[in-house]
């Protein structure tokens, strides 16, 4: 199996997946916010509804109100993926 394309320096690919797609657009807006970020590309979850959104943020390009908890923050070293991931 091939490896999944990482992003370019300073960018990370966002996957999210919400059973109403209204609280998975209200989640991609608040990353919009926060950073710049390429459109969003929405997929149908199942039949039943849902949806899986999909964009690229460009961590190089942070909004203010939330430069400092990022700049403070330390990130774990946590390589696992969740079970569903490639």
């Amino acid at each position: 199996m091939k490896s999944p394309e990482l992003p370019s320096a300073g960018h990370a690919e966002v996957r999210i997946v919400a059973a109403d797609p209204e609280a998975a657009r209200h989640v991609a807006e608040t990353l919009r916010r926060c950073f710049a970020a390429t459109e969003t590309r929405s997929y149908p979850t199942d039949p039943d509804g849902g949806t899986r959104l999909h964009l690229t943020v460009d961590t190089t390009r942070i909004a203010e109100p939330v430069r400092s908890w990022l700049l403070t923050s330390q990130s774990s070293r946590d390589d696992h993926t969740q079970p569903d991931e490639i």
